[in-house]
């Protein structure tokens, strides 16, 4: 029997026996507490169901992920079957409409049962919120973000609800909007609707990571405060806390290695895709992610290694072109520090930074090469000084347009370091890389970067299954 056919059994039992209580005037007391005991089993039944889909790498090993959606799609028609059998007398005909609709969208996939049988039970019981929660999931998967919203706004309508808030979040930060400072709203609105989500349950692993994900939104979206990075990444690690099955959800970790990645902590991120993409190997993302990252490494230090294939003479002539001119501001006590205050900056080459930020100092030299990845963001060039050993620069916050050329003096204004060291199945990178939050920071062939320069980066994670 189909899937369909067997929802629809479901339905067509509850309409008869509310026909025959029609006829013959009503229940008895203990039909209805055999009605109750009913419904009771059904919830019991779809309860296990979601249970084994939430919990099923507890109870497999992750060698099984291919086989998890078709093990949950087997588990879904023996739960209907088993539901279709316990079906008896009952008065609560839009408990078994939401039960056995939501046992049909206990899948990734948009179900268009789950959706008719849902919709009856919302117009039956109007006040039923968990039905309403289910029809915004299918609306949801569906596409249909704006009704979505109206079904989880509406829920919350009847009464504050942890799930509503959740799913509320998670769309806000997919409605449409007409400009930039609406977006930007539904970001801030989203955030505010995790926050309440986690107040009314702190051990709910779920609001956690969907407030974790409000807050990768809104760093994405609002000059990428670090601040707003940690509190992203705490939610993250708060939802693994309380919640054993987080750490099997292939979504929080594509999205903290996609954070990870834009904090250059390179090999949390590769750990990150790697494990996304064992949890949920028919997704191809997180092995795309990955392995665009590897090929960024190899070629970045690639090109580090051999100075961008510079011949040594050519490369001699373009450092005998460095002079103290191409300092510009950085190079006559016109440089205003982050304190507010102008500053005189000492030349130093790049082979005296430390680690971390070198404040006082100011480094030049020449452009080697340049290397971009797939989102744009950042620009990435090699910067190499008469003292030796190439450096990567990564700078962030650029319009597309914007970028240096090889030969380019640039001068960089306190530099932050850090030497990288990765590993990451059987490859290993090490490199130092100078991080530039903007490009209003530099000076290339002694101009300023001027304003036109800078704007804000954008970046993709996965909303569909928060």
């Amino acid at each position: 029997m189909s899937l369909w056919l067997r929802a629809s059994s479901c339905f067509s039992v509850v309409v008869a026996l509310g026909e025959a209580r029609a006829v013959t005037g009503g229940m008895m007391a203990d039909e209805e507490e055999e009605a109750k005991q009913s419904v009771q089993l059904l919830q019991e039944l779809v309860d296990q169901l979601y249970s084994f889909r939430d919990h099923y790498f507890e109870t497999h090993p992750v060698e099984y992920a291919s086989q998890k959606h078709q093990d949950v799609r087997e588990e879904m028609e023996k739960t209907l079957h088993k539901m279709e059998e316990a079906v008896g007398y009952s008065q609560e005909k839009a408990w078994v409409l939401m039960l056995t609709g939501k046992a049909l969208n206990v899948t990734p996939d948009y179900s268009p049962q789950a959706e008719e049988l849902l919709s009856k039970a919302v117009k039956l019981e109007p006040e039923l919120v968990e039905a309403w929660n289910q029809l915004g999931e299918v609306y949801w998967k569906k596409g249909d973000v704006a009704a979505a919203h109206t079904c989880f706004s509406g829920a919350l309508s009847h009464y504050k609800n942890k799930v509503s808030l959740q799913n509320l979040s998670m769309v806000l930060r997919q409605l449409r909007a007409e400009t930039g400072e609406e977006h930007s709203r539904h970001v801030m609105d989203s955030v505010r609707q995790a926050k309440l989500a986690v107040q009314m349950d702190v051990h709910d692993g779920r609001s956690w990571y969907i407030l974790g994900n409000a807050y990768l939104s809104l760093f994405f979206n609002a000059g990428q405060n670090p601040k707003i990075s940690q509190q992203a990444l705490s939610a993250y690690a708060q939802a693994e806390k309380v919640d054993r099955t987080a750490s099997s959800n292939p979504d929080l970790h594509l999205n903290r290695a996609t954070l990870y990645k834009y904090e250059e902590n390179y090999e949390e991120a590769l750990e990150g895709f790697s494990r996304a993409a064992a949890l949920d190997p028919a997704w191809p993302e997180p092995q795309q992610r990955e392995q665009q990252l590897l090929e960024f490494l190899d070629r970045l230090t690639s090109l580090l290694d051999s100075k961008g294939k510079v011949k040594a003479k050519k490369l001699q002539s373009m450092l005998g072109n460095l002079r103290p001119a191409q300092l510009g501001p950085c190079g006559d006590g016109r440089y205003l520090a982050a304190s507010g205050q102008k500053v005189a900056l000492e030349l130093k080459p790049l082979s005296t930074l430390q680690p971390g930020m070198n404040s006082g100092t100011v480094v030049l030299g020449k452009v080697l090469f340049s290397l971009t990845t797939e989102e744009k963001v950042p620009f990435t060039f090699g910067l190499v000084d008469s003292e030796g050993p190439c450096f990567a620069v990564t700078v962030y916050n650029m319009v597309q347009s914007w970028g240096v050329l090889i030969g380019d003096s640039v001068a960089i204004p306190e530099p932050h370091l850090r030497r990288h060291q990765i590993q990451h199945k059987g490859k290993n990178y090490s490199f130092s890389c100078i991080r530039v939050e903007t490009p209003l920071l530099l000076v290339v062939n002694g101009k300023p970067q001027g304003s036109s320069s800078q704007a804000a980066s954008t970046v993709a994670y996965r909303p569909q299954s928060e």
